[in-house]
C-alpha cells in the first residue's frame, strides 16, 4: 500500500465508522420537543418515519463505494477528486448522531457542513466513470442531506418561534427546491439525486396529508417541480 492509496484507505475507514455510528449511538428519531422554547410535537417539515429507511441504502452504497475504491480505483484521478469532500461528509456523519442528540443548534450546523461536503463530492463525481459506483452513491447521499439539512433548520426555526410551524416548513421547502434544482441541473446524467429529494418530499406529503394540508400541498408541488427538472435535464 503506497502513499497514493492513503486517501482511498482513509475514506474506507471513515465510511466504516459512519456505518457503525448508528449501532453505538443512542437512537435518534428527531429533536426532542423539550429542546425548544416552543414545543411542537410533530414539526410539519419532518418527513414520515418510513422515509428514513433510505439510510440503509445510503450506508451500504457508500461502503460499497469505499471498498471498490480501495480495491480497484485507489489511484484513479476521477475517484481521487471525490475523496476529500466525501471523507469530510462521512467523518462529520460519524459523530452527527451524538451531536444532534444533545444540541439541536449544533446538530443543524453540522448537518449543513455534512450536506455541503456531500454535494461537493457529488458535483465532483464524473458520471462517465464507474457511474453507479462513483456518482450514484454520492448522489443519494447528497440528495438526502439536501433535504435533511433543511428539515433540521426548519425544526430549529419553528422551535425557537422565529416562524410558525407552517411558515418554517414553507421556507425550508423553498430552500430545498432552490438547492436541488440547481444541483440537479449541474449533473443531469445522474437522476438519483433528484429522485432522493422526491423521496424526502413524498415523506412530507404523507405525514401532513391530514394535519397540515397546506404543507402537504407545497411539498407535492415541490415533487412536481423536481420531476419537471429531471425531465428537462434528461432532454438537454
Amino acid at each position: 500500500m503506497t502513499k497514493t492509496h492513503t486517501p482511498a484507505l482513509i475514506l474506507l475507514l471513515a465510511t466504516i465508522a459512519f456505518g457503525i455510528a448508528p449501532f453505538v449511538t443512542p437512537p435518534f428519531t428527531g429533536y426532542e420537543p423539550s429542546m425548544f422554547p416552543v414545543r411542537i410535537e410533530r414539526p410539519s417539515i419532518q418527513p414520515a418515519g418510513y422515509a428514513f429507511a433510505i439510510w440503509s441504502v445510503i450506508y451500504l452504497w457508500l461502503i460499497a463505494h469505499a471498498v471498490f475504491g480501495v480495491w480497484k480505483r485507489a489511484t484513479d484521478p476521477a475517484w481521487q477528486a471525490v475523496r476529500l469532500p466525501l471523507t469530510v461528509a462521512v467523518l462529520v456523519g460519524a459523530v452527527w448522531l451524538a451531536i444532534a442528540g444533545s444540541s439541536a443548534v449544533w446538530g443543524t450546523v453540522t448537518i449543513w457542513v455534512m450536506a455541503g461536503a456531500a454535494i461537493a463530492a457529488f458535483l465532483r463525481a464524473d458520471t462517465n466513470v464507474d457511474r453507479w459506483m462513483l456518482s450514484g452513491p454520492t448522489a443519494i447521499f447528497a440528495g438526502w442531506l439536501s433535504a435533511a439539512a433543511a428539515v433540521s433548520t426548519g425544526v430549529l426555526i419553528a422551535g425557537y418561534g422565529w416562524l410558525s410551524d407552517t411558515q418554517s416548513a414553507a421556507a425550508m421547502l423553498a430552500l430545498v427546491l432552490v438547492i436541488a434544482v440547481t444541483v440537479q441541473m449541474r449533473r443531469p446524467q445522474m437522476p438519483v439525486y433528484g429522485l432522493t429529494v422526491i423521496w424526502a418530499l413524498a415523506g412530507i406529503v404523507a405525514v401532513n396529508w391530514t394535519p397540515n394540508l397546506t404543507v402537504a400541498a407545497m411539498a407535492g408541488s415541490g415533487i412536481v417541480i423536481m420531476v419537471l427538472t429531471l425531465l428537462a435535464t434528461r432532454r438537454a
